[in-house]
């Protein structure tokens, strides 16, 4: 036995040493949602090796708010699996490429991408973070008991369940550049608690602090309550408002858009109504969370405040009567 160990190891040692390398060209990729992304990898051998060698390639995800790593694509040779809308790039140069083609983006794609390449038993990794950006609308979504009602978790439930996504730093400070003032704290993507003033004044920071995107840092995800900012991008389909002869109570409704064809309307699909399709209307509205709004893009006498946005009258006792936006989607 000891013969033998020392042959293997006198073998080991005389082959060439051979290093494993994996980069890529971009640490960041910005889409938008419904679109495709090339997340880039790429690896080589040095010294460069005469014959090709099968890798093991691995894709993994980590999402934006942390949490586990998910593998999204495993690939030996010509054999892959996907775990999504997921494929490597094939073309015609395409050795040692392992970039990553993602397509039909959904706004909860965004996070951390991690590229993998195994030989043997060496192992090498680099990491690209996919950012949605572009076209797209953050708007404050508070509980329907009021204000500083949602934890980290329900902050992200919140704003799934509005058709929508927990927004990032960037499209926050995005829309801040472009009018968006808050006084109110909301959870973002990172864990953080921020918000944004575009007119300083004393209950939002001080009138001694200039204007800028307030920030809490991180904050405990189960035990602090704050509100949160959401994320909707693309719009695939249509937003309108609806009252027959009579308004109607929340249930009510809810029935009249779908003997319509439709349903009502989601918090996160008037806002993109309003941002992408000019939505305005003067009429207040059920929304599916029982809340009442509506979209004004030409602000006027009797129609809320002077600048443009979506207007609440909050969570009212759902027998109130008012009007409804429906939503029906394109295949309808």
């Amino acid at each position: 036995p000891t013969e033998t160990i020392g042959v293997i190891l006198t073998i080991f040692c005389l082959s060439p040493s051979v290093e494993l390398h994996v980069d890529s060209a971009q640490t960041m990729v910005f889409a938008s949602s419904g679109g495709n992304a090339t997340l880039p990898c790429r690896f080589w051998f040095e010294p460069e090796l005469s014959l090709a060698r099968e890798v093991r390639i691995k894709w993994s995800r980590t999402s934006a708010a942390g949490g586990p790593e998910d593998d999204v694509l495993v690939a030996i040779g010509n054999r892959s699996r996907s775990f999504g809308n997921f494929r490597l790039f094939k073309g015609l140069d395409s050795a040692g490429d392992a970039a990553l083609i993602m397509t039909e983006l959904q706004l909860n794609d965004t996070g951390r991408y991690r590229c993998e390449v195994v030989d043997g038993l060496e192992d090498r990794n680099s990491a690209v973070h996919l950012e949605l950006r572009g076209t797209g609308v953050v708007f404050p979504y508070q509980h329907p008991r009021g204000r500083y009602h949602l934890s980290f978790v329900g902050a992200q439930q919140a704003c799934e369940e509005q058709d929508a996504t927990l927004a990032t730093f960037t499209q926050l400070f995005q829309s801040w550049k472009e009018g968006l003032n808050w006084c109110n704290a909301g959870w973002l993507a990172d864990g953080t608690v921020q918000y944004p003033i575009t007119r300083p004044r004393e209950p939002c920071g001080g009138h001694g602090l200039g204007p800028g995107v307030r920030t809490y840092g991180r904050r405990h995800q189960h035990m602090h309550r704050y509100d949160v900012f959401c994320f909707s991008s693309s719009l695939r389909g249509t937003v309108y408002f609806l009252q027959p002869s009579q308004k109607m109570n929340l249930t009510e409704a809810r029935r009249t858009c779908q003997e319509d064809g439709a349903h009502i309307a989601k918090v996160g699909q008037l806002y993109a109504a309003w941002k992408f399709r000019s939505l305005d209307h003067c009429d207040a509205g059920w929304l599916a969370d029982g809340s009442v709004r509506y979209p004004i893009t030409r602000p006027r006498t009797n129609c809320g405040d002077s600048e443009p946005g979506v207007r609440s009258f909050g969570f009212p006792p759902p027998q109130h009567k008012h009007g409804v936006y429906c939503y029906k989607a394109e295949d309808q």
